[in-house]
């Protein structure tokens, strides 16, 4: 249930796909899958506790955080729908590369992310089980591996919405301007949260 409630992962994602077909969305998601598991090495090791106990170092990431989606929104809104257009050479895509970069940042600039593997995995967590980390490490991990294919599945809807959007510049390019309006709104939700 968690992993189908909409988040700022999905509509990252459902913005990939969208823009850049379903390579550019497979390569976010990889990108976002990456970040996770950095949150939960994070959360098993104990550092997430650090940063959520340390004010300053919780209101950096969340500004940097909130900055990068205010950057992806800009991007996005200014293209005027050429996201949805195929590269040419007028217009550059992220390519792979760059959207798996872009969805390591997104997932690791979170705080959000964070905070859920902190307050989440340890209520599953049994003193009788085995070393806490261990645990956490293994119910983390499975917490990605059971988001995979449902992501997979958005990425592969919206990229196919895609397809039909680029037939219709004019729809392209008010989907880019909600895209962009999107990206700021996570952001200054983004800013909005407290520790």
């Amino acid at each position: 249930m968690i992993n189908l409630t909409p988040g700022p992962d999905m509509l990252y994602l459902m913005a990939k796909s969208a823009s850049g077909g379903r390579r550019e969305g497979l390569a976010a998601g990889a990108g976002l899958w990456c970040g996770a598991m950095v949150h939960v090495l994070a959360a098993a090791l104990g550092l997430s506790a650090i940063v959520m106990a340390s004010a300053s170092a919780f209101t950096i990431i969340k500004v940097v955080g909130a900055l990068y989606l205010f950057h992806l929104g800009v991007q996005a809104i200014r293209s005027a729908g050429s996201q949805f257009q195929p590269p040419t050479a007028g217009v550059r895509s992220t390519g792979a590369w760059g959207a798996f970069r872009q969805g390591v940042l997104v997932d690791l600039l979170n705080p959000k992310t964070a905070l859920f593997f902190m307050a989440f995995l340890p209520q599953f967590v049994r003193p009788d089980a085995g070393p806490v980390a261990t645990q956490l490490l293994l119910l983390g991990t499975l917490t990605v591996a059971v988001a995979i294919p449902i992501e997979i599945a958005i990425i592969l809807g919206s990229a196919r919405l895609s397809s039909w959007l680029r037939r219709r510049q004019r729809l392209a390019q008010w989907m880019d301007r909600l895209m962009g309006t999107v990206f700021i709104a996570l952001g200054a939700r983004l800013l909005a949260i407290s520790r």
